[in-house]
């Protein structure tokens, strides 16, 4: 297929914003994580964040492919392939901000060669390892039209397209240290994701059709958009189960309550209530509203802002009240820290992503965009007019 002059044009934006992110990830590696905004008191960042945002974006792409076979829900099987090609990039970027979050990624073999089975961590690497593989096989078993092997692949991809966000969710639940400590927070995750990966999904099918690349069909479309309102709802229902149980008298949370809804991560909070989960419910549970594209995808992008605006306060509000207090403090392990002593410890965290996290972040984006025009135009087959009516008269028949 040729590639127009504004496709290629964009190409060239995005290798060029690839590049400089790679350039901000060389610099970083010269110079270590004390270039990001980063401390031993707020030991994660937009790395993590970003990771969690596209591990739920990959995970809610996966679970609409799989879905379409394992449930035999035939319009659906028609969109199988971008969401599995949204879905590989997705996390294929997930797993790049993880190896950029460790800084010496030298050490990574570390990994392999003295895994600890009881580190969430490695369970994490393992799932998500398993995950790519399933992905890839999915792609080429459907760009081949093996339907049989597509099919019994898909028995498995939905249950581990479940488990790889609720591995990531228990990277953080888990952890009785901090206030993320929550028996829910894998129902939570896998929630978000369905929403924010099926949300994705609709700007890219937006997108591809808008670039002649592919047809998905107003009726489809509509459809998908009803679903979405639908995980919206479920996404809404466990954010607000959980808030009960911090709000309720003697919780033992009312500390990182109080943070997340008047505090430095509120306005994320607030943003992700309103923006990201009632304006788009409101948008997308009435049936006009579905038909008109510019409404869904506005929609969508507010969801998947939205779920980004959750990472946010989820992972930060943890850091406001370190857990060691007493003494002097923590050794912030900062280059201001190091050229004053007086500035060395600290009670109090505080987080800002620098210059050279921001274009890394860009640059990991960037490349996955990239990543998704190349698939999609090597994998997909524009649709006609005509084949669309064809199939539309037979389903009809059917």
């Amino acid at each position: 297929m040729q590639t127009s002059s504004k496709a290629k044009g964009a190409m060239i934006a995005l290798a060029a914003l690839t590049a400089i992110g790679v350039a901000a990830w060389i610099y970083q590696l010269a110079s270590g994580l004390a270039v990001t905004g980063m401390s031993n008191i707020n030991s994660w960042g937009a790395y993590i964040i970003m990771f969690m945002l596209f591990v739920g974006l990959s995970a809610g792409g996966l679970i609409v492919a799989s879905s379409a076979h394992v449930f035999n829900i035939q319009k659906f099987k028609k969109v199988a392939l971008p969401a599995v090609i949204t879905s590989t990039v997705c996390i294929c970027c997930a797993g790049m901000f993880i190896l950029i979050d460790l800084g010496g990624i030298q050490r990574v073999w570390r990994i392999l060669a003295g895994p600890n089975p009881s580190s969430v961590l490695v369970w994490d690497m393992t799932i998500i390892t398993i995950y790519l593989i399933i992905n890839i096989l999915d792609l080429v078993w459907i760009t081949r039209g093996d339907e049989h092997k597509v099919e019994v692949l898909s028995r498995i991809a939905l249950p581990v397209a479940i488990l790889v966000h609720s591995v990531t969710a228990w990277i953080f639940g888990l952890q009785i240290a901090r206030a993320w400590y929550s028996a829910i927070m894998a129902p939570i995750f896998v929630a978000s994701a369905m929403d924010s990966g099926l949300a994705l999904l609709l700007i890219a099918l937006a997108a591809l059709e808008r670039a002649g690349v592919f047809t998905t069909g107003d009726e489809l479309f509509k459809s998908l958009a009803g679903l979405l309102a639908t995980c919206i709802a479920v996404d809404a229902f466990f954010i607000g189960c959980e808030l009960l149980t911090m709000a309720y008298p003697q919780a033992g949370e009312a500390v990182a309550l109080g943070h997340m809804l008047t505090g430095a991560t509120a306005p994320f909070f607030w943003f992700e209530v309103i923006c990201g989960l009632l304006v788009p419910f409101c948008i997308l549970v009435f049936a006009k509203n579905r038909e008109k594209r510019g409404l869904v995808l506005v929609a969508s992008a507010l969801v998947v802002l939205g779920v980004f605006a959750k990472r946010v306060w989820l992972l930060l509000t943890s850091f406001i009240t370190p857990n060691v207090q007493g003494a002097n403090g923590i050794s912030l392990g900062t280059y201001a820290a190091q050229a004053d002593a007086a500035d060395m410890w600290a009670q109090v965290g505080s987080y800002a992503p620098t210059p050279i996290e921001a274009l890394i972040v860009i640059g990991v984006i960037s490349l996955g965009a990239l990543a998704f025009m190349i698939l999609s135009g090597k994998l997909l087959t524009p649709s006609t007019p005509k084949d669309e009516a064809s199939n539309t008269t037979a389903e009809n028949a059917a």
